[in-house]
């Protein structure tokens, strides 16, 4: 069965339709993420992107190319690390159809099969249920916990450690 979602780097095109979806999803995504929401904050995102430790990936719904959301692989560290921490949206209108899981199972894979990384580590805020349980379908292990972890919406806030190593990931195409 062919793939219900494609994903590829992010790219100048995406902008206007990326901006407007974020600005659509305001509500589904606050207080959990805040993506750029004007050209000037996409092409800060587009700029982080196009380095050696941040990918950025949109996900589209095969049938129609609407945007389904986005994951990031960031913060790469290469040496004896070869570690990433792993982060998702999704687009209002696009949820509860396996979109996003489907988007980040790939992306898991294109960070260990093409990146050449050992672990990936997402945080994720406790009250976050959907993201939760998105990992936890995915085969993410809860390592720890950590209070006021990141700064998102101007609050420091408490996060959960899920991670996965690459000879835990069952192979997928």
């Amino acid at each position: 069965m062919p793939a219900s979602v494609i994903i590829r780097p992010v790219q100048a095109e995406d902008c206007v339709e990326l901006v407007n979806s974020n600005l659509a999803s305001i509500a589904l995504h606050e207080p959990w993420v805040y993506p750029c929401r004007d050209e000037v904050g996409f092409h800060a995102y587009l700029k982080n992107c196009g380095t050696e430790r941040a990918v950025g990936l949109v996900a589209r719904e095969r049938s129609s190319g609407r945007i389904a959301g986005i994951v990031n692989i960031s913060e790469i560290v290469r040496g004896f690390f070869q570690s990433a921490y792993l982060g998702y949206y999704g687009a209002v209108g696009m949820s509860g159809r396996g979109l996003m899981s489907e988007a980040v199972a790939l992306a898991v894979t294109h960070a260990f099969k093409d990146l050449g990384l050992h672990r990936l580590e997402a945080n994720i805020q406790p009250g976050n249920t959907p993201s939760r349980a998105l990992v936890e379908r995915l085969g993410f292990r809860q390592e720890g916990y950590s209070p006021r972890y990141l700064k998102i919406g101007g609050e420091w806030r408490d996060h959960e450690r899920w991670a996965i190593l690459s000879e835990d990931w069952p192979a997928r195409s």
